[in-house]
């Protein structure tokens, strides 16, 4: 992999003297299982060409991004945009043809699976990465520590009766709570209330954005904010933001990379897709060999800009799963989607 690891370092230097990504500690890379996987361009690649978008989710936008920027050292004719109008708002993208790939926090709802269908369009799903949505307050908060499930439900329930801190705990200060999370299009909107709201109906007295930088900056403006997001994006942060630890009644975790890549931080805990158009895989080589390449490679680009990586068996179906998607010798997943006895590889 000394390939990689020059085109990380390069990156890595790049994104500092740009500022257009905080990266992680470049230890982190190496503190993942080893890749099994060795990404050999192979002849050509380096003569592609073409243009092709991606769009979804705030949350595997980065991520998205830092492969595509590593891409662009082996095929630098090769023009790939990445936007972040939210999983919902990239599925609505991808439904209507626009995209090639859509990064999405969240499993493909019916509804954006109807919506493909009804357009002819054909999918493949890959899972990428791990992630933790992380509940935070500003680091000037001094009586935050940990909430539990049920806590953090009250607080963005709209049945909750949640307005201040000492409403939460009587121990806390009875200042009013001021929240900040991401918008409705986002994947991480729908997991969490889902995870934490359950049927219960989410508040919409908070500040929404889909751009998770805003919801950094809200939350470390103010010692009696609260908001959550990606983890990645509280580790380029820490600076400002306290990670809260979640009590699911078994104990009090923060999130981590060990506690997410392990499983013990739940129920916030999830994998991160990339939904890729069937067609455009199959019949454009420069997508073809840029989703290979993300696949091959994304255990090691992924802890060097705050992601956690898949475990080395999940990275290895996924990217036997894209071999397959590229020489056609797998269905779409779209094919088998709503099939209660369907179990896809990743």
């Amino acid at each position: 992999m000394e390939l990689l690891n020059i085109r990380l370092n390069r990156r890595s230097l790049a994104a500092i003297t740009a500022g257009t990504i905080a990266v992680a500690p470049f230890a982190r890379v190496f503190a993942q299982e080893e890749n099994v996987i060795t990404y050999e361009p192979g002849d050509g690649v380096s003569d592609l060409s073409g243009a092709f978008e991606a769009d979804g989710s705030s949350t595997l936008g980065p991520l998205t991004e830092a492969a595509i920027e590593e891409f662009a050292a082996i095929a630098p004719n090769v023009r790939i945009t990445n936007g972040i109008s939210g999983t919902g708002g990239g599925f609505e993208r991808f439904s209507k043809g626009e995209t090639a790939i859509s990064n999405a926090s969240r499993p493909i709802k019916d509804s954006e699976a109807e919506a493909c269908a009804a357009a002819g369009i054909s999918w493949f799903k890959f899972d990428m990465a791990y992630d933790g949505i992380t509940v935070v307050v500003s680091s000037e908060n001094d009586f935050v520590s940990d909430l539990t499930v049920e806590e953090l439900g009250n607080i963005w329930a709209a049945d909750g009766g949640v307005t201040t801190w000492a409403d939460v705990r009587a121990e806390w200060p009875a200042e009013n709570i001021e929240l900040y999370g991401p918008g409705t299009a986002s994947g991480t909107f729908d997991y969490f209330n889902e995870a934490i709201l359950g049927e219960r109906e989410v508040r919409t007295d908070y500040t929404p954005s889909e751009d998770d930088n805003v919801l950094v900056q809200g939350v470390a403006g103010s010692k009696n904010a609260l908001g959550y997001f990606g983890f990645s994006y509280y580790e380029e942060n820490q600076d400002v933001l306290k990670a809260v630890a979640i009590d699911n009644g078994e104990g009090a975790v923060a999130p981590s990379i060990e506690s997410i890549s392990d499983g013990s931080y739940a129920p916030l805990g999830r994998t991160l897709y990339v939904y890729v158009n069937a067609e455009e895989l199959q019949s454009r080589p420069e997508v073809a060999e840029f989703v290979e390449f993300y696949a091959a490679t994304a255990d090691e680009i992924a802890p060097s800009v705050g992601y956690i990586a898949l475990h080395a068996e999940a990275q290895q179906e996924t990217y036997d799963h894209v071999l397959g998607a590229i020489d056609g010798s797998i269905a779409p997943d779209s094919d088998s989607f709503g099939q209660e006895d369907a179990t896809p590889a990743a």
